[in-house]
């Protein structure tokens, strides 16, 4: 069946329908959220802001929850899904308008990124039971188009949330906290999306309930290393997750150079910045759309590794050729190519782990997932913070970055060989 069929078919199940809306508005007040963080961070007119200061934003909102992102998976594997929507989004919802109130009110940084990071933690637990739940509303056949459509969706609806937070926030001066309750009502939204579906639908199945929160926690760690024990016997799962966190790390890299160069070497003001940055969201946006629409087919030409090969070689070469001029034209370019490769891998990745992990296991393993995209990322982060200069021109990160999606590649080449 054709892709487009594939589609077709998909959006007539209604529980796909259903899961897919709460990725939706999940996903897009994720978009205004974080963009209303990278706003009031990055091009707050009395903020002089440096490569290390986001590194250190990135760290403070990210790491912690590395640490505690297993437990939180095998959690999932407990509570049912569908719960975890519903409670999840409203409490992010509660928790994003205290947020609005710390801007308004100009507290300290510290209490403002403590604030921020409760919202992002609960977003370990919707994010990896938004995966995990996905096979209980599609079939084995069209798991691929499912996590084309889906994931990529989600990172599109991100895009679109951000669009709206740029656009508010170039239309008010000021007006962060006002973004911020855009972002709780999307939540609020989702949480009663959420409704729509069975309480039991997405599983786990009852036998591997535990409704009990203490009985949870009391079986955290032995579920972890069970886990763990379960992903290392299924070596397509690691070599997956060991090149999806590479291809996040070159990503994150990119991230902060974009946003330095974005802040100062592309602009004189704050809303000229702003406007910049705005417009690479939307391009690299449009190069996830483009990876879910090019996937399925990918995959079923050159095989799942084959396609992630293929993505890392891509973006080695790409990267390299348009970032080296530091100009905006290319850079623009790489960034659609960018997000491309990088959504690509993730849809392959997301298909190996979902087919080669048990369900009573997938909740965890998404949530190690999640862990490895973290870790990656604020890395990343901090390796810039220690290569770029204050306008974010750095020709050894640029090839830094080639040398790691070459190497990628090459890994990937490997293991579909050895396979």
């Amino acid at each position: 069946m054709s892709v487009v069929g594939d589609l077709r078919v998909l959006l007539r199940l209604t529980n796909f329908r259903r899961l897919l809306a709460v990725r939706l508005l999940s996903q897009c007040a994720d978009g205004v959220y974080q963009v209303a963080l990278a706003t009031y961070v990055v091009f707050s007119p009395e903020k002089q802001t440096s490569p290390a200061a986001i590194a250190s934003a990135m760290a403070v909102l990210l790491l912690p929850y590395s640490l505690v992102g297993p437990f939180a998976g095998v959690l999932l594997d407990r509570w049912q899904r569908r719960q975890v929507f519903l409670y999840g989004n409203l409490l992010r919802a509660l928790l994003a308008c205290g947020t609005a109130v710390l801007i308004l009110a100009s507290v300290p940084d510290w209490l403002f990124y403590a604030s921020a990071l409760s919202v992002t933690a609960v977003n370990r637990f919707v994010l990896a039971g938004l995966s995990a739940s996905l096979p209980r509303v599609v079939d084995a056949d069209r798991l691929v188009v499912a996590n084309s459509l889906s994931p990529t969706a989600g990172t599109v609806a991100a895009t679109v949330g951000g669009g709206l937070a740029f656009g508010v926030r170039l239309i008010a001066e000021d007006s962060d906290a006002a973004v911020v309750v855009l972002g709780a009502l999307l939540y609020l939204c989702s949480a009663l999306a959420s409704l729509r579906m069975p309480r039991e639908l997405l599983g786990p199945d009852p036998d591997v309930v535990q409704p009990r929160l203490r009985a949870a926690l009391a079986s955290t760690a032995h579920g972890l290393v069970g886990g763990l024990r379960h992903l290392a016997e299924r070596p397509p799962a690691v070599r997956a997750l060991a090149a999806v966190s590479l291809m996040r790390f070159c990503y994150g890299a990119l991230t902060v150079t974009v946003l330095m160069l974005c802040r100062y070497a592309w602009s004189s003001t704050e809303s000229e910045g702003l406007a910049l940055l705005g417009l690479a969201v939307a391009v690299s946006g449009a190069g996830f759309f483009a990876a879910a629409v090019l996937s399925p087919w990918a995959i079923g030409r050159f095989g799942v590794f084959g396609w992630m090969a293929v993505c890392a070689g891509s973006a080695a070469v790409l990267e390299l050729t348009l970032g080296l001029p530091f100009a905006q034209t290319p850079l623009l370019i790489a960034a659609f190519v960018l997000g491309l490769t990088t959504q690509g891998v993730k849809i392959a990745t997301d298909t190996v782990v979902q087919t080669s992990v048990d369900d009573a296991y997938r909740g965890r393993v998404f949530a190690l997932y999640d862990v490895l995209f973290n870790v990656a990322f604020v890395s990343a982060a901090a390796v810039a913070a220690l290569m770029l200069p204050p306008d974010g021109r750095s020709a050894p990160l640029i090839v830094l970055v080639a040398v790691l999606y070459a190497s990628t590649a090459l890994l990937l080449v490997r293991g579909r060989k050895e396979g």
